[in-house]
């Protein structure tokens, strides 16, 4: 069975008000429209279209959660426990009977949150890992603040300057304030980053945080993969998003909401690597993203591409195409709920599997 599912958008404040509708060929709702979730989890399950009940009735737990993620602004900086983490944090809350709604909440589930980024729009820039520390020394001697490490107690160790900058110290303002100034004149994509952090959340500290991260441009059809661990916000951009079928966010700033330095700190991966682009493998012209370890993969079909699709899977339209006789409107979501069908593409399709 192929069935059309729907849900509503997200209206979290860093979303674009404008991405998702024209997405989907409609007039925008004039709220913020982050999110689009296609999945069973039981925060926003996915509706069935024409049918009673939910996704979750006819395909029970899927071990994803795809999105369509559109932000105009930046995300929170934030990361993603693994599944010992997730179970420990999940089972600790529900014993200090703080409500799964509670906005303080950190563990809505017992799951872990690897995800991965498919970019849709010419240009989707995010924040994402600690790179290492000679990049960072680098960028901050081209804004002219390379007299900060000193006072930051710099070695290769990335974890006390991380925990010092979130420590709310006076010095710590004046270092955020520095970075700020320095801002103005300086260039380069971390630099433009931080005027706009500046812009929607002075005096954070996260401001002078995104300088220990990579910062990220990716193209359409590029992609990151952000294991348990990995820092991140996201800053711009449209895109597909597929993460395993949690919703636990742990956050250290760049947001009005729950932040917890401490929790946050317990989950991180301190270690200086690359930026964590993902390459596909393409054949035939479908590009299949399949993280290690993830126990999930995305799949791309490019116009006239065509795939054998085993359920349960769901399928994300981005161009007009058709599959089992259904017309599929961009932007909309389908799943395949027994047996097997091909999807071929009249335009771009976006197809998660579990592996």
């Amino acid at each position: 069975m192929f069935v059309e599912i729907t849900n509503e958008p997200r209206d979290y404040t860093w979303g674009s008000t404008t991405a998702i509708a024209e997405l989907q060929g409609r007039a925008p709702s004039g709220r913020p429209e982050a999110e689009l979730w296609f999945g069973t989890h039981p925060g926003s399950p996915s509706r069935l279209v024409g049918r009673e009940g939910s996704l979750r009735d006819v395909v029970g737990d899927l071990p994803f959660l795809m999105k369509i993620l559109a932000a105009a602004s930046s995300l929170s900086l934030q990361a993603h426990p693994t599944t010992e983490q997730a179970q420990d944090g999940f089972a600790r809350e529900n014993a200090a009977g703080i409500p799964l709604d509670a906005p303080n909440r950190n563990y809505k589930d017992p799951y872990a949150k690897p995800e991965m980024i498919y970019a849709l729009s010419d240009r989707f820039r995010a924040l994402c890992g600690f790179r290492p520390v000679a990049e960072t020394r680098a960028v901050l001697a081209a804004g002219g603040v390379g007299h900060l490490l000193p006072g930051l107690r710099w070695d290769a160790d990335i974890r006390p300057v991380f925990e010092w900058l979130l420590s709310g110290t006076p010095e710590v303002a004046s270092v955020v304030g520095e970075v700020s100034a320095a801002a103005a004149g300086a260039t380069g994509e971390s630099w433009r980053t931080v005027r706009e952090l500046v812009q929607a959340f002075p005096g954070d500290p996260g401001i002078a945080i995104s300088l220990l991260l990579h910062t990220v441009v990716l193209r359409r059809g590029e992609a990151l993969y952000l294991p348990a661990g990995n820092i991140h916000a996201y800053q711009e951009g449209l895109g597909i998003e597929l993460m395993g079928p949690s919703d636990n966010v742990l956050r250290g700033g760049l947001t009005p909401k729950h932040v917890d330095v401490a929790e946050l700190v317990a989950v991180l991966d301190f270690r200086a690597s690359a930026a964590p682009r993902l390459l596909p493998k393409v054949q035939g012209g479908v590009s299949t993203f399949a993280p290690p370890g993830a126990g999930w993969q995305l799949r791309i079909l490019s116009a006239g591409a065509s795939a054998a699709v085993e359920a349960p899977a769901i399928v994300v339209a981005i161009g007009p195409t058709k599959v089992a006789g259904q017309r599929l409107r961009p932007g909309s979501g389908w799943v395949l709920t027994d047996g097997s069908t091909e999807v071929v593409a009249e335009g771009l399709v976006a197809i998660a599997s579990p592996l």
